[in-house]
Order: C-alpha cells, then sequence, then structure tokens
C-alpha cells in the first residue's frame, strides 16, 4: 500500500496490510460479553445497570450473527456459549 493509495488507512495504524474482520469482531464480541457482566455485577452493593448489560449484549450478538459463518467451528463454538453464558445471567439478574 502506498501512502498516496490509503493514507486514511495508515492513519490508523495499519502498516502495509489490513487485518482479518474476524479476530477483529471476535475481540469486540468478547469484551463487550465482558462489559456486560460488568454492568450485571452487584460486588460491593453497586446496583447491575440492566440497560448497559442489554446494550452490550444486543450489539456483542449481532456482529456475531455478521461473522458466525466465516469462523472455524471451535470459534464458533467458544463465543456462541460464552453469549449463551452472558444472555442466561442477564435474565437471572432481570427476574430477580
Amino acid at each position: 500500500m502506498s501512502p498516496q493509495a490509503a493514507p486514511e488507512a495508515q492513519a490508523a495504524g495499519f502498516q502495509g496490510q489490513i487485518p482479518p474482520v474476524e479476530p477483529l469482531l471476535t475481540e469486540v464480541i468478547a469484551t463487550l460479553a465482558l462489559a456486560a457482566h460488568s454492568y450485571l455485577s452487584d460486588h460491593e452493593g453497586r446496583t447491575p445497570d440492566l440497560s448497559s448489560a442489554e446494550a452490550a449484549i444486543d450489539v456483542a450478538t449481532s456482529a456475531f450473527e455478521r461473522i458466525k459463518e466465516r469462523l472455524r467451528p471451535d470459534e464458533r463454538l467458544a463465543i456462541a456459549q460464552m453469549l449463551t453464558e452472558t444472555r442466561l445471567t442477564f435474565v437471572r439478574k432481570r427476574g430477580s
């Protein structure tokens, strides 16, 4: 990639090669799932933030639905299990 061809890509930190989207979105999905668990936490007397947790879960699920067919079966299973656990935690917290 020449400096003139894609200055915005170089400014974003891409040095000659744009990474595949799958690992980037997998990391985003995992980060959102962890954030949802944090929002659901009632540790130290905190009140769970159900609205923020729901938003994080919804965005993570949407991203997963967009890329799941492009993932290896073991990656797809791991992410599906993580999202299922996160959703179940949300439902338990919402119901209590």
